[in-house]
């Protein structure tokens, strides 16, 4: 794997990162008649257009072929398929085969499309795929429009993200790259690092990838590394440590560092694989399949919030966008009264953060703002609305716009970069491509809890592993982060209440403006500099902060996916204007909750004060694009919602502004929908003055089970309402500190 690390192709990316050519075979599981529908589906989504459909005088050649280009184009369909197949929930997939297999069928199409399906010859009654383009057009708008039939608005946008996310994100040539790019202005951030990559990084002496391992390397890495390793007859392996973490993220990162320091032999498993700068692509498709939980395509079961979470060494803080902002002291004054938790209250807290601030190397300045920013900072300046920077965990001139994807120059400071090399410099082994399956509880005859933790069971995903780990661990760390900490916990026998409950996850509406190069003096494309380093926070009247205005990184797949489809012509309109439309987006502190009990299902309503919340967050959002400049403006919903700007007068804009509003997603029975997002998840284990407020103690230790300990997300008692890698840092290192306190006690006392 070193070698295949150093270049293939003159590329030195990472083998998984740099995308896939041309499947000639899948495993999709869908039929023949099924792949033709979906092809049909595509075709009137991404449909072949007419020259004459370009508004430019003398168009390139690229924009010819894009125009030109259909999403029913082998292999599209079958790989929209395979998508669907890897990444939907089993039951939203066995949904869409259903209606697909009824599509296929005349009298299928007639229940589905109504009379538009009718034809003036025999059989009279037309397949899906035999309907002309236009109507299908019409039949797609009908569905994503259906109150009532609410499952077809859902169908329809499942079709459309999953269609779109393959369409722009495939790589078709034989540079791995999409035509598509060219023709809408975008590029793949493929500059030479100005820094050299160091000959030899001091964290890949702990890790064991165990993709390059089989049954008896691993025990020799394990053992190789300080590890006490017995092979039984069971076909499982039995690993001893000290403390076992899973997870490496903002809170197993910091765990690991703090409890190695202290002397204690460390196992860090983490179901993602390692990537170093150099490894980092920046290509959409392979870089979100490999570091995202369920390739970054995951909603609520409702699909109406998508969420992005990391899945990798360093988890969510290497692929988040840098801004690190310090726990508000209203929260802190919230959680240390009103919850009863006095840590929050402390000195070891604020101590805490000001540990973390200066070990991820912080940064209050920026020497110069990308497209986006400047977009927020020019309509906040014009509106005379306050804007603050945003502090960052990287260098003040850090101008790299493909973080979300990994960063390729090794400016930011991820846990994989800081916490982690802390932590194996002190002998910790991180364990990759392992996932835990069941926590080792057993009963407890001493003390006042009922059960103890005595390790994990976990899997590892190479083929070349057939035994399971035993990991047998002082302490037992779950560190996965608030949507997997609560499943594995009820998956091994604990039952408290709050465990999978009390979810939020900062939902956020999304608006856009576009900018024509021509017109503005705002100069760059949306995918260039830091990705954020300005925020707005709009204030209620009574001077509470109702919500934040950032900006929004979206890679082409990922814009085309959620942006509004009202026809196949206006979408490639769109997608022409993408590298100059800025998106900008209003995020909430929810007092809505949701909760996760089983992997990949979510659940999540909304609060009446959030949607109003959000509501004025756009509007807010919406105003600063106008001011900055903006051609034309709109929001995500599902009609295009949108206005030109250009002599417009204000009590249109108003008029406009009146009707924007945070509604329901595709299976409400509104007139029309919309998609959520959201890129935090926390509480969904939270901390609680008692068993009867919270899952964990003030110790991250659960109220059920002695020697397991949360140190994640999920432990915050209520939303931050703010970006909030800071905060889980800060608690984990005082969590993690009075772990390393409550083993040093138990050591004492074996003595």
């Amino acid at each position: 794997m070193e070698e295949e690390r150093n270049g293939v192709e003159g590329r030195g990316h990472h083998p998984l990162l740099r995308g896939e050519r041309r499947k000639s075979s899948f495993s999709h599981g869908f039929s023949s008649s099924q792949i033709q529908v979906l092809s049909s589906i595509c075709d009137t989504l991404i449909p072949p257009l007419h020259l004459e459909s370009i508004s430019k005088e003398n168009p390139p050649q690229a924009l010819h072929s894009f125009f030109k280009a259909s999403g029913s184009q082998f292999p599209v369909p079958d790989e929209v398929a395979e998508l669907m197949k890897k990444r939907g929930l089993p039951d939203g997939v066995m949904f869409v085969s259903i209606l697909l297999k009824m599509l296929s069928t005349r009298l299928g199409t007639l229940l589905l499309c109504g009379f538009v399906c009718l034809g003036w010859k025999w059989p009279f009654i037309l397949k899906f795929s035999e309907i002309s383009l236009e109507k299908r057009e019409q039949i797609l708008l009908n569905w994503s429009g259906q109150r009532f039939l609410y499952p077809l608005r859902l169908f329809f946008a499942i079709m459309k993200i999953f269609c779109f996310f393959v369409f722009f994100s495939r790589q078709t040539d034989e540079k791995l790259e999409n035509p598509a790019w060219e023709a809408i202005g975008y590029q793949v951030d493929n500059k030479e690092c100005v820094k050299k990559p160091p000959k030899e990084r001091p964290i890949r002496k702990g890790i064991i990838e165990t993709m390059n391992e089989n049954d008896s390397s691993l025990v020799q890495s394990l053992t190789h590394r300080g590890l006490k390793v017995i092979e039984d007859q069971r076909n499982i392996c039995k690993i001893k440590c000290d403390v076992v973490i899973i997870g490496s993220g903002c809170g197993g990162g910091v765990a690991a560092a703090v409890l190695a320091r202290a002397g204690h032999k460390v196992l860090v498993l983490e179901k993602g694989n390692y990537f170093e700068p150099e490894d980092y692509s920046s290509l959409e498709g392979p870089s979100m399949s490999e570091q995202y939980e369920s390739g970054g395509i995951m909603s609520t079961i409702d699909a109406k919030v998508m969420i992005l979470a990391g899945s990798t060494v360093g988890g969510g803080s290497a692929v988040n966008w840098s801004a690190s902002i310090k726990t508000p002291n209203y929260i802190l004054r919230e959680w240390s009264a009103d919850h009863k938790l006095p840590l929050f209250g402390s000195s070891e807290y604020l101590s805490a953060m000001d540990v973390v601030w200066r070990r991820i190397g912080v940064t209050e300045k920026c020497t110069e703002e990308g497209f986006q920013n400047q977009v927020l900072r020019q309509g906040c300046r014009n509106l005379g609305l306050n804007v603050e920077s945003i502090p960052r965990n990287s260098s003040e001139d850090h101008y790299c716009g493909s973080c979300a994807y990994g960063c390729r120059r090794g400016d930011k400071q991820g846990t994989q970069s800081t916490w982690l090399v802390d932590a194996v410099g002190c002998g910790a082994v991180i364990l990759t491509g392992c996932k835990a399956e069941k926590l080792i509880i057993e009963e407890n005859k001493d003390g006042r809890k009922r059960k103890k933790c005595s390790g994990v069971i976990a899997t590892c995903s190479s083929e070349n592993i057939t035994k399971k780990l035993q990991i047998e661990a002082k302490a037992t760390i779950s560190a996965g982060g608030s949507l997997l900490t609560p499943p594995l916990l009820l998956s091994s026998g604990l039952e408290n209440p709050h465990i999978g409950k009390n979810l939020h996850l900062h939902p956020v509406l999304l608006a856009w403006g576009y900018f024509p190069e021509s017109q503005s003096g705002i100069k760059g494309k949306r995918f260039e500099g830091g990705i954020l380093t300005s925020l707005h926070k709009v204030v209620s009247e009574e001077s509470r902060v109702q919500a934040l205005v950032e900006v929004c990184a979206l890679g082409p797949a990922s814009f085309a996916a959620i942006h509004p489809w009202i026809s196949g012509l206006d979408m490639k309109e769109r997608m022409v204007k993408y590298s100059r439309t800025a998106t900008l987006f209003a995020l909430v502190r929810d007092k809505g909750a949701g909760e996760v009990k089983l992997e990949g299902r979510i659940k999540y309503r909304l609060h009446p004060a959030d949607k109003e919340n959000l509501r004025s967050g756009l509007r807010q959002a919406l105003r600063i694009l106008i001011a900055a400049g903006a051609a034309e403006v709109g929001t995500y919903r599902s009609d295009g919602q949108s206005i030109k700007c250009k002599g417009v007068k204000a009590e249109a804009v108003e008029e406009f502004l009146d009707g924007v509003a945070a509604g329901g997603g595709p299976c409400s029975r509104g007139e029309h929908w919309t998609l959520y997002s959201s890129a935090h998840q926390m509480g969904s284990c939270r901390i609680g003055a008692n068993e009867e407020e919270g899952a964990v103690d003030e110790n991250g230790e659960t109220w059920e089970a002695k020697g397991l300990y949360v140190c994640d997300g999920s432990v915050l008692p209520t939303a931050v309402g703010v970006n909030p890698m800071i905060t889980i840092q800060a608690t984990a290192y005082c969590i993690s500190n009075r772990i390393a306190e409550s083993l040093k006690k138990q050591e004492y006392l074996v003595k």
